[in-house]
Formats: C-alpha cells, sequence, structure tokens
C-alpha cells in the first residue's frame, strides 16, 4: 500500500464519520418533532456506508498489483428508518389525533448515543492512523537527511 493511499483511505473515512455524526445529531434534534416541512412526524435517519471503488482503470490495476483489497470508502445513502412512530397520550398537544394521541418519532436517545460514540471512535482511529503516517513519513525524510 503506497504512503498516499493509506492516507486517502483514512481521510475518505473520516468524511464518512463526520456525515455519519451529522445524521445523529440531527436525529437527536428532532427528537422531539411531530411536525416536519411535510406535515409528518421526524423519521430516525441512518447512514449507509459503501466500499469506495477505484477512480480509474489505472488505479485499480495498481491496487490490485498492489494487494490492496480496497481504497477507502464512500457514503451510498442517508436513509429514513420506516420503524413505528411512537404513540404518546397527549390529548392537549396540537398534533394529537381524536383519541388524544401524538405520534412521536421513532428516535431512541440511547440508540442515538451508541452509534455517536461509534463514529466518533472511529474517526479518532483514523485521526491516529493519520498521524502515525505522518509521522513514518517524517522519519523517512530524516533518515534521508543523514
Amino acid at each position: 500500500m503506497s504512503f498516499l493511499g493509506s492516507m486517502d483511505i483514512s481521510s475518505s473515512a473520516l468524511t464518512a464519520q463526520r456525515l455519519r455524526m451529522d445524521v445523529v445529531a440531527e436525529n437527536v434534534a428532532n427528537i422531539n418533532t411531530t411536525r416536519t416541512a411535510e406535515g409528518l412526524p421526524y423519521r430516525r435517519r441512518y447512514v449507509v456506508f459503501q466500499q469506495r471503488e477505484p477512480q480509474s482503470f489505472t488505479q485499480a490495476l495498481n491496487s490490485s498489483i498492489a494487494g490492496v483489497a480496497g481504497s477507502g470508502v464512500r457514503v451510498t445513502e442517508i436513509g429514513e428508518d420506516q420503524a413505528e412512530l411512537k404513540l404518546e397520550y397527549n390529548p392537549s398537544h396540537p398534533d394529537a389525533n381524536e383519541f388524544g394521541y401524538v405520534e412521536m418519532p421513532n428516535v431512541e436517545l440511547a440508540r442515538e448515543m451508541v452509534d455517536m460514540m461509534s463514529a466518533t471512535r472511529s474517526y479518532e482511529a483514523n485521526i491516529t492512523v493519520l498521524n502515525s503516517t505522518k509521522t513514518m513519513a517524517m522519519s523517512a525524510l530524516d533518515i534521508g537527511r543523514q
């Protein structure tokens, strides 16, 4: 694996995990949103990752010759969770139905916190990889100067 290739892989992971953290933050921010612009309760969103393919034939050939399995990650979709909405009894709420129940978002705070922690740890791990790669490159330059 090339020096710049490992940095490219880590940077793609950083970008993807940052988007995942943004989506989790949006979910938490909308945990009590009973009416979106479409007039429906907010539905939890999630991020789908996929292995990023090399951009050109030459890159694919070089990757296969080098024995590199992949070239990073990309986000293919920000999906909407179709799980059932929660019903909460609150007859004084403006969005309550004729029985006094309000459809609440299908966002669970504990699940979102676990997703946020997972994304944060992955982000930190990729920062560590980038820093290690930078340190190795600097050491190689120092060896070359001596």
